[in-house]
């Protein structure tokens, strides 16, 4: 089984979660999403694999980019396009295997599609 991982090597989370999956046998790709955003397209395709209409479930809400871009009352395409203009603001890590996806925040979610 190969998976995808949106990945930020500085972040714990994901740092436990790669760890998890080497544990595992778990075969993955990793993509660092500050160097290589997403583009609106995949944030469509990784709504509708974790399941879900609302972005603020890939959303860091704490950043101060949220704020200052008056996210809270955006509408979904407003806040995708955010996110693949200032990556920062996607939570992490999201673990991606076939068309299922989860939030592995912490890292043990991941175990629910695994």
């Amino acid at each position: 089984m190969t998976a995808l991982v949106w990945f930020n090597p500085r972040c714990s989370k994901s740092r436990g979660l790669k760890a998890l999956l080497e544990e595992r046998g778990v075969g993955a790709d990793y993509r660092e999403y500050l160097e290589q955003p997403p583009t609106v397209a995949e944030l469509e395709q990784l709504m509708k694999s974790l399941g879900t209409e609302d972005a603020l479930t890939i959303m860091r809400t704490k950043e101060a980019a949220f704020q200052e871009q008056n996210l809270a009352d955006a509408d979904t395409a407003t806040r995708l396009a955010a996110i693949a203009a200032t990556p920062s603001l996607m939570e992490r890590p999201i673990l991606v295997i076939g068309d299922r996806a989860v939030v592995a925040r912490p890292p043990e979610r991941a175990t629910e599609i695994l």
